[in-house]
């Protein structure tokens, strides 16, 4: 199998679940005691959470893109960023190894397409929802997205960054979630994207009508078949 290198730590609390998803997915393509060949740097969210505050995208990508030489020189065959915000500085990061960096954007858009959808709402970290880097990659694909009003944004933002990310999920928030998520079908969004890789930890297909696409789980099993290709 190939060696997958992770760039994880923001937040920890999603990592452990790209670990998870990953090696289950092995496990159950190979059977028995197979496991997935990982090499994981986890970054301290704290420094990044405050860059983003301050708009560093500039030292932020310096830092991933260090990061993925030192995955790829000690054996990766491919990066993941674990993280769907921190995929604005992806191509920066790309440009600074030699093996693939597999895109959250990217295995998000091609399970929407296999849907046979064309507009999803979209849920994450303000900077997600509110900045193009995302949005324009799930265009690229021919997929428009819904982002929720201000008030719901910083709802979203707040329960990720308050909750999520310190291990906290509240059936309070799950219900705002829901009622985000209804708001923006409402709108014309045939299915959810949870483009924050939180967003999983607290809600999930059973808690809203649409197709939702949990682009943690997406993204480690792209990693996971890469991995057994």
């Amino acid at each position: 199998m190939k060696t997958i290198g992770l760039i994880g730590g923001m937040s920890w609390e999603s990592t452990t679940l790209y670990y998870q998803a990953i090696n289950r997915h092995v496990s159950q393509r190979r059977g028995g005691l197979n496991s997935a060949p990982i090499h994981l740097v986890s970054l301290n969210f704290e420094d990044i959470a405050g860059r983003q505050r301050r708009g560093d995208w500039s030292g932020m990508a310096d830092i991933l893109s260090n990061t993925a030489r030192d995955l790829q020189a000690t054996g990766a065959d491919c990066v993941l960023i674990c993280t769907n915000t921190m995929h604005k500085v992806a191509p920066e990061v790309q440009a600074a190894v030699s093996v693939p960096l597999i895109h959250i954007a990217d295995v998000t858009a091609e399970a929407i397409l296999v849907r046979s959808l064309s507009r999803v709402g979209l849920l994450g970290t303000r900077f997600t929802m509110e900045e193009p880097f995302y949005i324009d990659a799930l265009h690229r694909h021919g997929i428009d997205c819904v982002v929720p009003d201000e008030a719901d944004r910083a709802e979203v933002h707040r329960i990720i960054f308050d909750e999520l990310c310190r291990g906290i999920c509240l059936d309070s928030s799950r219900r705002a979630l829901q009622g985000i998520c209804a708001r923006l079908a409402e709108r014309g969004a045939q299915g959810i994207v949870l483009a924050c890789t939180e967003l999983p930890m607290l809600i999930g297909s059973d808690d809203i009508s649409l197709p939702l696409f949990d682009t943690t789980a997406l993204h480690a099993a792209a990693a996971a078949e890469f991995s057994l290709a």
